[in-house]
Order: structure tokens, then C-alpha cells, then sequence
């Protein structure tokens, strides 16, 4: 099969998404364009205006599937390029433009809520990584539409719902890798201030790992930290995640008044890095506003930490109410209460299973519910049959 791979804002996790895709089936010929995650407004939306003109020479190869990103303006390069319009379509939703937690330094026009419709609409399939993802846009498109003054013909909601359906973005076979005992992470910080040898007990190890921006809830995350200070929790900190030119203030605040917690403040130089510290913690902490699958909290439950996530955005749909703790909207400080209520019971899980020398914290059965759900042995044939669909080789998902 000869696939048309567009992504049109090559982000990471777009990019570890595709990579899978195109590793678990080599027998297929891909063609892969992509631009740059930078210039938001203008890529969105110049995106088919640039691989039209010029890329046309390799849009005009003949293809049997073309497979986009929701970035792409799909309807606008179909329109440019009439010889696409006769390729099926699918677009993958990685996010939603509908669900996105705006800021001062956001793109917060229609436009870009538009395209998502138009692309969804010109596509014959549309994926969403999470159903949280999916239920949002089309409640956003229904909003939206409701908005529009005049000429809007119905049932384009429907008409999205039906052609739509959720199929997550694989995680690797080895992030399900059971840790081995002794498999303890290589940086001698976890033990700062760690209790007397003997004594049984030391400081709980968390994990945040996420992008340093302020979608990731980074102000959550800062009144956290106060309130386990002032319950006088004895406790490490692995701050992982990429961070950028305009990093938000509360990172910076947390690297000065938090040191002493720090055992890890940046990203992670290595993969194998990033597995041992997944792999040496604890718990895994989010305070994220913003989350339409969560592909780091995930890596960090296939490797054996326990869940304290907010309730909300896509965590229920994975996590059991005891790994959550309460939205409280606006409520910082009463969320960060909720956050260390949660954080001290999981603690004390940890303690208790240390007590008895358990290999495994987490018996809930977890990290077994998510490789069924999320491993890409298992998620392989059910790609392989939406893309088989499209062009005639298989029945739908």
C-alpha cells in the first residue's frame, strides 16, 4: 500500500505517533511531508498553500491512502491539489482545537476551530486518540455551528459523529517492561536526605513529566509543592519534560525555593535516562490543563508508578477514582489540597509494599489494563484495519 503521511505541525508526539506507524508496517511505501511546530496561525493555515505549490510534484504520485494530522487544512489542499480528492482520506486527531485552555500568548481567533471542521469534514475517516478528545470536538463543533449567523445546513454534527471512532496512539511494546528489583535509577539525588539506612522508611519519589508550559498546569504544580511542605512530607522530585525560550516564571520559582526536593530539574538527556527515572519512581504527578491522552502519564504507569492525576480532560478514562484527586476549577489552593491528600495515601501504598518487600506496588492490575489498551502489539491490527477499510482491504473499526 502507498500512503501519503502529511503532518502539517510536526510536533513530538505527532512524530512518535507516525514512526510507529511507519516501523509496524515496512512493507508499505510511505511518503512522509512535514513542517516545522513553529509559527502556529500561519502554519495551520498556510500548510496547504505550501505543500500545494511546493510539494505538488510529490502530492501527483499515485497513492492508495492519504493520512493526515488534524493540522492539515485538508479541504484546502483537495481543492488545490483535485488529484488528492480521489485518494481516501484519514485524519488523526491528536488534539482539538475546541479543548485547548487558552492564554494571553494564544492564537484565540475562530479560524483555527473552522479548519478542524473542514478537515474533519473532507476527510472519509477521522481518528481521535481518546474519547475525550472526540466527545469534545464535536460538542465544540455544536457550539460553534449554534454561533454562526446564517447558512449553516444541519446535520453536520451527525454526519461527524458517524464517520468518527478512537484509536489511541501506541505505546512502545518495551515501555511495558517489567522493572527487575534493584533496578534503581542512576542518579544518586533520589537519596538526598533520605532516612537512616535501617530505619525503613524514605522519602517518597514523584515524577512530573510533562512540557513546561502553562497548559501543564505548572502554577497547580507550585501550590502542590507549598502544601506537602507545609504537611512537612518527606519527599523527591523528578521534573522532567522539554521546556522552551518562554518557559512560565513557576518553573523557575520551583528550581530556587524547591532545590532540596529536586532530584531531577530538565529533560531527560536519553531515552534510557528517561526510562530509569519512570522506572525509579514512586508516584507520577499531573497538574495538566490540558490533556487529550497523556502519552508521558502513560509511559510512567507502564512502568509501575501510581497515578495522582487531577479529574479531569482524558484521565478517567484510564485511571480508577482512587488514583485522582478533585477538580476544583480555579481553586488552586483547594486542589493542591485535594492533590497532597491523594499523594500521602499513595505514599503511604509505597511504604507499605517496601515494608514487605514487594517487587510491585501497584496490585490494582493497572499496568496490565493499560498494555491491553495501549501496546502496540495489541493495537497494530486494529491501524491495520482502519486503513484497510479505506481503500477496500478490510471491514472498519
Amino acid at each position: 500500500m502507498r500512503i501519503l503521511l502529511l503532518s502539517a505541525y510536526d510536533a513530538a508526539s505527532h512524530q512518535h505517533w507516525y514512526r510507529q506507524l511507519m516501523e509496524g508496517f515496512p512493507g508499505w511505501e510511505w511518503t512522509l511531508l512535514r513542517l516545522a511546530p513553529r509559527y502556529f496561525s500561519w502554519r495551520i493555515r498556510g500548510n496547504s498553500l505550501s505543500w500545494a505549490l511546493g510539494e505538488r510534484e510529490t502530492l501527483l504520485r499515485a497513492y492508495d491512502l492519504v493520512l493526515a494530522t488534524s493540522m492539515t487544512d485538508l479541504s484546502a489542499l483537495r481543492g488545490l491539489v483535485p488529484a488528492l480528492a480521489q485518494v481516501p482520506a484519514l485524519v488523526y486527531f491528536h488534539e482539538n482545537q475546541f479543548a485547548y485552555p487558552e492564554s494571553d500568548r494564544a492564537f484565540k481567533a475562530v479560524e483555527p476551530k473552522i479548519l478542524n471542521i473542514y478537515t474533519a469534514l473532507a476527510a472519509d475517516h477521522v481518528l481521535f486518540n481518546s474519547a475525550y478528545n472526540r466527545d469534545s470536538f464535536l460538542a465544540g463543533c455544536a457550539a460553534l455551528l449554534k454561533k454562526l449567523p446564517d447558512h449553516v445546513p444541519p446535520g453536520i454534527v451527525p454526519l461527524l459523529t458517524e464517520r468518527s471512532s478512537v484509536l489511541p496512539v501506541p505505546l512502545a511494546d518495551s515501555c511495558f517492561a517489567p522493572a527487575v528489583q534493584g533496578d534503581e535509577c542512576f542518579d544518586p539525588r533520589w537519596q538526598q536526605g533520605a532516612a537512616a539506612p535501617g530505619s525503613g522508611q524514605r522519602p517518597v519519589r514523584i515524577l512530573w513529566s510533562a512540557r513546561w508550559e502553562y497548559d501543564k498546569g505548572p502554577r497547580r504544580l507550585l501550590a502542590i509543592l507549598q502544601a506537602l511542605e507545609d504537611r512537612q512530607m518527606d519527599y523527591r522530585l523528578c521534573l522532567l519534560g522539554q521546556s522552551f525560550r518562554h518557559t512560565p516564571a513557576e518553573f523557575g520559582e520551583i528550581g530556587t525555593r524547591f532545590a532540596h526536593r529536586l532530584a531531577q530539574f530538565g529533560f531527560a538527556p536519553s531515552r534510557s535516562e528517561y526510562q530509569a527515572w519512570l522506572r525509579s519512581a514512586d508516584l507520577v504527578l499531573s497538574t495538566a490543563e490540558h490533556e487529550f491522552q497523556g502519552l508521558a502519564v502513560l509511559e510512567a504507569l507502564a512502568a509501575g508508578c501510581l497515578p495522582v492525576l487531577p479529574d479531569r480532560l482524558v484521565y478517567p478514562e484510564f485511571v480508577p477514582p482512587s488514583g485522582l484527586y478533585a477538580d476544583a476549577g480555579e481553586d488552586i489552593a483547594a486542589e493542591a489540597r485535594h492533590a497532597a491528600d491523594l499523594i500521602e495515601r499513595q505514599a503511604r501504598r509505597v511504604m507499605f509494599a517496601q515494608a514487605r518487600a514487594d517487587t510491585m506496588v501497584d496490585d490494582s492490575g493497572l499496568p496490565a489494563q493499560l498494555r491491553r489498551r495501549f501496546a502496540w502489539s495489541h493495537l497494530k491490527s486494529d491501524y491495520e484495519s482502519v486503513m484497510l477499510s479505506l481503500t477496500g482491504g478490510g471491514a472498519a473499526i
